[in-house]
């Protein structure tokens, strides 16, 4: 409010006295300081609510990023897991459990190309421990079978022919 225009007011025809102006001025002088302050407030209390949204926003960004190298780092160790059965089936192994303690996991996840390190390492393994996986041998000759059967035990050369030769002739 300015003083002029209390000064062009008039009550009952007569201008303002001036003590009145002057204490309708001073109250409008509070009320102005009192508005200053309180804006001087809210604009502390925004800066303060930006600092909040900005240190929210920086914790809510570092725990999704946390979540997403936990998820595909998961995933790695999922698909790796995939792979490594895998292989091991493909190998025809008989103890997974048993191969991979065998194997060196660690340097076979760093590998670039998991699939022919992992063939590679199961093939070295299949040379060194060819217990751990299946043959593919035929099974053993079994006595007996097939066309010829009895006629090994009637030939004097084993020691079942030479005690049926010497007691069937007498």
């Amino acid at each position: 409010m300015k003083r002029e225009f209390l000064q062009g007011l008039q009550v009952e025809g007569k201008p303002l006295p001036k003590e009145v102006m002057d204490a309708i001025m001073a109250e409008n002088g509070r009320d102005i300081e009192s508005a200053k302050a309180r804006f001087a407030d809210y604009d502390d209390l925004k800066q303060q609510l930006a600092q909040a949204e900005e240190t929210a926003a920086k914790a809510w960004q570092e725990k999704y990023d946390h979540q997403v190298d936990t998820h595909r780092r998961e995933m790695s160790e999922l698909i790796f897991s995939h792979n490594l059965e895998n292989a091991i089936l493909s190998a025809k192994g008989r103890n997974a459990k048993a191969i991979t303690a065998l194997l060196d996991i660690d340097t076979l996840k760093a590998s670039e190309n998991q699939q022919t390190a992992l063939a590679d390492a199961l093939q070295i393994l299949k040379q060194e421990c060819s217990y751990l996986f299946q043959t593919e041998t035929p099974p053993p000759y079994a006595r007996n079978t097939g066309a010829a059967q009895g006629e090994e035990f009637r030939s004097p050369a084993g020691l079942a022919g030479a005690l049926l030769e010497k007691f069937e002739r007498k």
